[in-house]
């Protein structure tokens, strides 16, 4: 059965350009058009799409306010278009955090000099979110932002995890299953994520408390403009600092840094971070993989190991490395997740030493490094 999305954009040659895509693609059908995110909200209420495409600069309503609305009366996945600009990375984080599920660079050079390539991944990601978990998109509240300084970030008190409704009952037996966390002197938490990590890295990373006793490193498959301005919303949302990783950056406890877009971020046994370029021969820069792997090799048995919501299997061959070094693997649930991938590869290779919802990961990382 095909899949139905609607396109909203002010542009008319971008409308027609992604439905002209879409439409060549068998198993897309594009149900209708809109040109404002008034229309939007009308047009998904009476058209039921699987998928949505959704413009930001809009007149009427922009496109955050109309994912907002779209979420309250009819929750639809939706795929935002945004510049690779500071400012462009800057409002996708706040329509992810509205409720959209992933996101698009918007590049008319892209279009008409590759527009084979831009097909397939436009195609790729409606075929993916349409798959997507619509119960992870009613997330409760953001946590109020905090001071952007170290010195004035209170401490943290873990925060108890609200109840997942709806939750299958494989994955309620999963997670009743998982043990309660090892507690041990963790001198590192590695933590990779893809579709959907935006928010959940939030959740998890708003619940350490300042003094959080290891230093932090995170993975989002993310673009080379987005992870500054996603590590300095993080900053000011945290207790924890968070930083844009940079070469030759040490870690520290209490310091969560996130590698760069289209670059590789190793660590070595000295705790110092090292920066090298992305490798075109992989599919992720950053990757997982190559993050894992290297903190398995620095670090052997001291290193709790997260993969939340993505989809593909990035970090199941480094989880493999962690485990075979003593080192401690965990994974988000499926019920919680926007895309039951990375951490379902995990989960299948029977490398998950526990599986637990997204709200309860942070407090039992809490609970685990003491």
């Amino acid at each position: 059965m095909a899949v139905k999305v609607l396109v909203v954009d002010d542009s008319g040659f971008f409308r027609r350009r992604v439905s002209e895509i879409l439409s060549a693609d068998p198993n897309i059908q594009v149900v209708g058009t809109a040109t404002n995110g008034r229309e939007a909200i009308e047009q998904a209420q009476a058209l039921k799409p699987d998928v949505i495409t959704m413009d930001y600069e809009m007149p009427m309503m922009d496109g955050i306010t109309a994912v907002r609305n779209i979420m309250q009366s009819c929750p639809t996945p939706v795929l935002m278009f945004s510049s690779l600009t500071h400012e462009g990375a800057r409002v996708t984080l706040d329509a992810l955090e509205a409720g959209a599920v992933d996101f698009l660079p918007k590049n008319f050079e892209d279009i008409s000099r590759n527009p084979e390539r831009v097909k397939q991944l436009l195609c790729e990601k409606i075929h993916t979110i349409a798959r997507s978990n619509r119960r992870s998109f009613s997330a409760p509240a953001p946590a109020p932002l905090m001071p952007a300084s170290a010195a004035n970030k209170p401490v943290a008190r873990p925060v108890p995890a609200p109840a997942v409704a709806g939750r299958p009952a494989a994955a309620q037996a999963a997670v009743a299953n998982s043990p309660a966390p090892k507690r041990k002197p963790y001198k590192l938490v590695a933590i990779g994520t893809s579709t959907g990590g935006p928010v959940a890295l939030q959740r998890v990373l708003t619940q350490l408390p300042a003094n959080f006793p290891a230093p932090i490193v995170l993975i989002q498959h993310m673009p080379a403009a987005f992870t500054k301005a996603f590590a300095e919303r993080l900053d000011k949302l945290c207790r924890i600092n968070v930083k844009e990783a940079e070469d030759g950056d040490i870690l520290r406890p209490g310091l969560a840094l996130l590698a760069p877009g289209g670059k590789q971020m190793m660590v070595d046994a000295r705790g110092m971070v090292k920066i090298l370029p992305g490798d075109e021969r992989l599919n992720y820069k950053p990757c997982v993989d190559i993050t894992f792997g290297s903190v398995a090799k620095s670090y052997g048995d001291k290193v709790l190991a997260v993969v939340l919501t993505g989809m593909g299997a990035d970090g199941r061959e480094g989880a493999r490395l962690l485990k075979q070094g003593g080192s401690q693997v965990w994974a988000q649930d499926e019920a919680s997740c926007v895309i039951y991938g990375m951490p379902m590869a995990i989960v299948k290779a029977n490398l998950a030493d526990a599986i637990y919802p997204l709200d309860d990961i942070g407090r039992h990382i809490v609970e685990a490094c003491g």
